[in-house]
């Protein structure tokens, strides 16, 4: 199954065919001598194009296929490079010279990138004709037809969402529970269970669930994975940053050595529970082991590990140990999941559908990552038996050809059936280290800045056709839904490791990516570094090993702090580069930075050592993310108004712009503006921001001793003026600002969607907010909410997520005359609410003073509460903490922070609430935080 050639391929042709296409434009008419040589080549990879999409649904293309296919990528990523090259030698000489000497520089320079151009489009068209001839021409192929989803099918997110709701989990659960707890009455030694199975099995699974179920016993725990590059100082920093509660980043010793004494110093009298996740090799374990004191009687560990002599080893002195060895799903089950993801709870399978069902289920043999891979595939194919017969044929030609990675072959299965563009965009997942966390948004702008996607018709943004790509690959089952936002929508990801074993494979299979670092991984037998993934594990320095041609790299990453940092002017043509937490990267790192003609992304997230830019990366003519959150950088450099396609600049709270900011037409999110920061200018400048979409004020003084209030006043007139004029203003979030919400924003853009407000209580709702049609999340803080002010809010046409956190007013530095009167606010049918989904209700500073009536919020399914019940009378009409929730009726979350030290007071809240779930119609599931 080699459709990733055919994927990686046809992606590295679109851009080429695209800039081929500006090459016979009117801006480049003066080069007549290579049009025809242009125009000839278009048209032969344009054939290429649509013959390399019809074979991308091929499962096995023959070997002389593959050799072309191979040739044919290469030659693309090289062709796109010349090209890059070129315009950028034209495009640097386009200013107009001063001078008779400067004009005759300028000519013999166009002069000389003209014939280099017609050179190397001579010899590219050579190539290309070379590498067809030695193939067999275009053959029609037959294809799957593909749905399209554009949201994430709930079905896929029940799957990896509600794990204690899993099919087949129950029994071995409460199987590991008993191993863990026979005889602990007695028992001295700590208890260890040792779960061992293939990959897909779902051993993590099975561990998280008992972890769940027993830490509440446990002050002391911490659940954590290894993997197979681990790094020991971070793992044992993690281990004693949970067991001890403190900070990860206050965790830091002079050695590992000095982390396992003051861990195992801790927990020498304490009663502690922790799961190690994915163990490896026995010398991991026997470092990691020391941490845990044996004589800390009542204390459990769960190990899970693939290898049988990793569970034996776990086992043995000086812990008293058994092995749990992970079954199959029976047949019960095995069909309970498959038919989970494929069919609505009041559906039943198809009786057209069942006999092909059951085969292909048993050839899955109970592995539930196999199930899951295979409903996902299926749920995106029509419900006709043919289709899904062929799916059924195709698994077994698979494991008939090869058996190898535990029959996980069952995956190139979902992998070929996706479109050529889901192929890249999965395959891109391999850059990432096992078991990270991988945000939504930086993985989309990856994409984006390769142009591996491109906007389609009926999205308005390429952004928003990439969650879409997104949401398949989540549908699809390849990725792992893990943050959840509002309304269901995935804010991150992860990889099963069974998953990126296989993507890693075919990505270093036709030179995708380049990973260093990794251990039983080469780094691929290509010269030419196409995506670079640089990995420090144990190893003191990491550096890029000799030999490697890393002038073509498209993206750069570094994971790692021993990782050290190759020079920028190595990196030409790069789109990509994310430092993101790279603590080892500096100033100095980057230097030669504007050799970087092609970046269309830098992030330098987290990043605590650079603290300013230099100059020259005004020169990023490319550019269109800025990501310096997290950094030292408090001042940009004026150079940065000259970024003309930057769409995204985020900021510290405390960074001072460069006035000519409306210079930068294309922002459409600006992130931090420091109002009382900036001069006059500057602020003067936003009103002509036409593109600008989202913008997060800040008005903390941060030189409150050098600023009079006046000059403040003034500033913040500025902004309230400018904002009415941003009419495609869609998010707005304001820091520190009590006096700039109260009730200076009317009239507000009617274009908001979002509104946020943090740090700045006031003490009703303002009447403006009520004047917002478009609005559907918002956020406010308010000392305590009255009857009149949940009219404005329930009032809101198309409010969808209100948060509401109440303050007491003893905790504001707003001075009030006279202490607030606690009044009751009841929600019910008159109030409104029309469209609402989320309700978050945060009052534990405050009396509780909510009240659910019949009709209130209609549609509200996902409830969060929080109050202290010490500070909480008796707010209902039947006794103590009852709110009222049955009220309700669309009810099916609730989450609850009981907030206080009484703990009388805390059970009595917990318990009536638990009653009050219980008793609602819709069963409601319930979480305590």
């Amino acid at each position: 199954m080699e459709a990733a050639l055919v994927s990686a391929a046809t992606r590295a042709l679109k851009p080429v065919l695209e800039k081929l296409g500006a090459l016979v434009g009117d801006k480049y008419k003066r080069f007549k001598g290579v049009r025809d040589d242009i125009k000839s080549l278009t048209r032969e990879l344009t054939a290429m194009e649509a013959f390399l999409l019809k074979m991308s649904e091929e499962e096995d293309p023959d070997f002389q296929d593959k050799v072309w296919m191979n040739e044919v990528r290469e030659l693309s990523y090289d062709m796109e490079d010349s090209i890059d090259d070129f315009m950028q030698s034209v495009g640097s000489q386009d200013s107009k010279p001063d001078g008779f000497l400067e004009k005759m520089k300028n000519s013999l320079g166009k002069m000389k990138a003209r014939r280099r151009i017609g050179n190397e489009i001579h010899d590219l068209k050579k190539q290309i004709t070379e590498v067809a001839e030695r193939n067999e021409r275009y053959k029609a192929r037959e294809v799957f037809s593909k749905a399209k989803n554009t949201t994430v099918d709930p079905r896929a997110l029940a799957i990896f969402q509600h794990a204690s709701e899993l099919v087949g989990i129950d029994e071995p659960k409460a199987e590991v529970i008993k191993l863990l707890t026979k005889g602990v009455s007695t028992q001295e030694q700590v208890k260890l269970v040792s779960i061992v199975g293939s990959g897909g099995m779902g051993k993590t699974t099975l561990a998280n669930q008992v972890y769940q179920d027993l830490k509440g016993e446990f002050k002391c725990r911490a659940f954590l994975s290894v993997s197979r590059n681990p790094n020991m100082m971070n793992i044992m920093r993690t281990i004693f940053s949970e067991v001890s509660e403190k900070d990860y980043a206050n965790t830091e010793a002079g050695s590992i050595q000095q982390l396992i004494s003051k861990t195992a110093y801790f927990l020498a009298d304490k009663r502690y529970f922790v799961v190690i996740d994915d163990i490896r090799d026995v010398d991991t374990w026997h470092v990691i082991k020391l941490a845990f004191p044996v004589t800390s009687s009542g204390s459990i560990i769960i190990t899970t590990t693939r290898i049988n002599e990793v569970a034996e080893s776990c086992c043995s002195t000086p812990f008293s140990g058994d092995i749990y060895c992970m079954r199959p799903l029976d047949m019960v089950h095995s069909r309970q999941l498959f038919y989970t993801r494929l069919f609505n709870a009041q559906e039943n399978c198809p009786a057209h559908l069942k006999t092909v069902s059951e085969h292909i289920l048993r050839k899955c043999d109970g592995l539930p990552l196999a199930i899951i891979a295979i409903s996902g595939l299926l749920a995106n194919i029509e419900r006709v038996e043919g289709p899904w017969k062929q799916v059924e044929d195709s698994i077994g030609r698979a494991l008939e050809r090869n058996t190898s990675v535990e029959g996980m072959k069952i995956l190139s299965l979902s992998y070929f059936e996706l479109p050529a563009h889901l192929k890249s965009c999965l395959l891109c997942l391999s850059t990432f280290p096992e078991d990270s966390v991988i945000r939504k948004k930086v993985l989309i702008n990856r994409w984006i800045a390769e142009r591996l996607i491109h906007t389609e018709a009926g999205y308005s943004t390429t952004y928003e056709f990439g969650e879409r790509c997104f949401n398949e690959l989540i549908n699809r089952s390849l990725i792992q839904p893990l943050k959840m936002g509002n309304y269901d929508r995935v804010k991150s990801c992860r990889l099963h490791d069974t998953i990126l074993d296989f993507i890693i494979s075919k990505s270093v299979e036709e030179n995708f990516v380049t990973l260093v670092g990794v251990p039983s991984l080469s780094v691929g037998t290509q010269s030419k570094v196409r995506r670079l993934s640089l990995q420090a594990g144990k190893q003191k320095e990491l550096i890029v090993p000799k030999g490697l041609v890393l002038s073509h790299v498209r993206s750069l990453d570094v994971f790692g702090e021993s990782v050290k940092i190759p020079s920028m002017d190595k990196f030409r043509h790069l789109r990509f580069l994310d430092f993101e937490g790279c603590k080892q990267l500096e100033n100095h790192h980057l230097k030669n930075i504007d050799n970087l003609f092609q970046l269309r992304y830098l992030s330098l997230h987290g990043v605590k050592k650079v603290s300013n830019l230099p100059e020259q990366i005004g020169r990023l003519w490319c550019l269109e993310t800025l990501d310096l959150n997290g950094t030292s950088v408090c001042e940009l450099p004026a150079s940065i108004v000259n970024l003309k396609r930057l769409v995204h600049l985020l900021v510290n709270h405390n960074v001072t712009l460069p006035c000519g900011i409306s210079k930068l037409q294309a922002l459409e999110k600006l992130k931090v503006v420091t109002v009382y920061n900036q001069s006059f200018n500057l602020l003067q400048e936003f009103e002509h921001q036409p593109s600008l979409k989202a913008l997060t004020l800040d008005f903390e003084d941060y030189n409150s001793a050098d600023r009079v209030n006046a000059e403040n006043e003034s500033k913040k007139d500025i902004v309230v003026a400018s904002l009415k004029n941003l009419g495609n203003l869609l998010s707005l979030a304001v820091w520190d600002g009590p006096e700039f919400v109260r009730e200076s924003l009317c009239p507000m853009p009617l274009s908001l969607q979002k509104l946020k407000v943090w740090r700045s209580s006031i003490p009703h709702v303002p009447k403006w907010v009520g004047s917002l049609v478009n609005l559907q999340e918002l956020r406010l803080e308010l000392f305590r909410p009255e009857q009149k002010d949940l009219y404005i809010l329930g009032g809101l046409p198309v409010l969808r997520c209100l948060v509401l956190e109440i303050d007491d007013c003893e905790t504001i530095n707003t001075p009030l005359t006279e202490e607030p009167e606690v009044t009751r606010v009841i929600v019910c049918g008159e109030v409104g609410f029309p469209c609402l989904r989320i309700f978050v209700y945060d009052n534990r500073y405050a009396w509780m003073n909510l009240t659910f009536a019949a009709g209130a919020m209609p549609n509200v399914d996902d409830l969060l509460i929080a109050f202290d019940p010490e500070e909480t009378e008796s707010v209902g009409t039947s006794g103590d903490f009852d709110l009222g929730i049955e009220y309700l009726p669309s009810l099916v979350r609730i989450r609850c922070v009981v907030w206080g030290f009484n703990s009388s007071r805390v059970e009595a809240a917990e318990t009536a609430i638990r009653e009050a779930a219980y008793a609602h119609p819709n069963r409601p599931t319930l979480r305590f935080d």
